[in-house]
């Protein structure tokens, strides 16, 4: 599989988003502290690495497999940390980290929403929108989290 310029550049665009999330998960882990939320950007951190990982082997000519039935989202149940009104400034801290995450998700799903169109090879674009589903997957996980924790 050979691609064309314009579907390189892309791909490594995409690359570049996945490399920017997998630092601000493992940021937002040193600066959390709630270890559930610790945790859950440590996950996260992992799955931006396999997408990144996954967008190199498109580089190196192979498209690897995808499941596009991910329910990580609907499925996390987070255990609630904050309850009653101890440790309101570490609750606002770590509702400040999620709710940043969920934005960066937003724009990151909404990338690959648009870039799936660059390409011609359905295996990519069945790819591309595996990941697309994972970030989504991601934002919902974090405001599961937010919403058990009575952030949001």
């Amino acid at each position: 599989m050979i691609l064309t310029e314009k579907e390189e550049m892309v791909i490594r665009d995409l690359q570049t988003q996945e490399q920017t999330c997998m630092e601000k998960y493992k940021r937002y882990a040193q600066e959390a502290k709630d270890p559930v939320l610790r945790e859950l950007f440590q996950e996260l951190e992992k799955d931006e690495h396999k997408h990144h990982e996954s967008l190199g082997k498109v580089l190196s000519g192979e498209v690897p497999g995808c499941n596009c039935n991910d329910s990580h989202g609907k499925n996390y149940k987070p255990q609630a940390t904050y309850t009653g009104s101890a440790n309101a400034e570490d609750k606002k801290s770590d509702c400040f980290l999620a709710t940043d995450c969920i934005g960066t998700e937003k724009l990151v799903s909404g990338e690959y929403n648009t870039d799936v169109f660059a390409f011609g090879n359905s295996a990519i674009r069945k790819l591309l929108a595996d990941i697309q589903i994972e970030e989504q997957n991601h934002a919902e996980m974090l405001y599961n989290y937010k919403t058990v924790n009575k952030m949001s």
